[in-house]
């Protein structure tokens, strides 16, 4: 009987499915079962198994907006903004980012980085410059510590991610060589290794321990080229004026049993 109160007949409605996850349906018949009509054939599930979709079937900018925050409706709207390269997707104050495998630099220009840092992200497409623009901000009015969390599983762009991050957050302090051009970063950054770059800011330092820091530790798996071993804790201090004055970054839960073996 409780399907008759949530359920009616047409109701849009997702089925799970081994190959697809979930799939779309329509309730054609009630019972102490439900009968959806899929594009898999007919189908007989519990009425608390068959969640509802949202219905206005578009994608949103914050999850939060959605009708039905479920499991199939979240799939269903990152897959929708994945398809279209929008890799950010809000969560209440959570940003989800789904890795592209692939080089977007239309979504981290130096144009990109002025509109975060000059105004207020919340008109903006959700984006971690948002994310960091904010923890920034409100380091600076409130003369508080922030942290921001990056957490994810192997190969969900964790390392990348963070770089992002600390590049921006050079950029809010006023650095503003090669943060916004990663191309650019990374060529100073290999110069730097080779001891040909003249550079000895505190800014480009910081920039530049990422790869020396990613030499170790880091293997290949079946899911990720450039897998961590291990979490990392980054510390970043600004000065008064909001420029970085220094950092320290602690390593930990280093995975030894992953490593195997030490490439030649």
């Amino acid at each position: 009987m409780v399907s008759s109160f949530v359920h009616a007949i047409g109701t849009p409605v997702w089925v799970a499915d081994d190959e697809q996850t979930w799939i779309k349906g329509v309730v054609t018949q009630l019972g102490e079962q439900l009968v959806v009509s899929t594009s898999q054939g007919e189908r007989r599930v519990a009425s608390a198994s068959a969640p509802l979709q949202n219905k206005d079937g578009e994608e949103v900018d914050d999850m939060t907006d959605l009708a039905f925050l479920h499991e199939p409706g979240v799939l269903w709207n990152l897959k929708q903004r994945y398809s279209s390269s929008n890799i950010y997707t809000y969560t209440g104050g959570i940003l989800i980012a789904v890795n592209p495998f692939q080089s977007l630099p239309q979504l981290y220009g130096r144009k990109v980085m002025d509109m975060y840092s000059s105004g207020d992200p919340a008109g903006l497409p959700p984006h971690v410059y948002a994310i960091a623009s904010a923890a920034y901000k409100k380091m600076r009015q409130e003369g508080k510590g922030q942290a921001i969390l990056v957490t994810g599983e192997s190969g969900a762009g964790k390392t990348e991610t963070s770089k992002l991050i600390m590049r921006y957050l050079a950029y809010l302090g006023g650095f503003k060589q090669s943060c916004w051009d990663l191309a650019a970063a990374d060529q100073e950054a290999a110069a730097a290794a080779t001891g040909s770059s003249s550079s000895s800011s505190i800014e480009q330092k910081v920039l530049e321990s990422n790869p020396l820091l990613e030499a170790f530790g880091n293997a290949k798996t079946v899911r990720n080229d450039n897998s961590s071993r291990f979490g990392k804790y980054v510390e970043i201090n600004f000065n008064k004026r909001g420029a970085i004055s220094g950092a320290a970054i602690k390593t930990y839960l280093l995975e030894r049993s992953r490593l195997v073996h030490l490439n030649p």
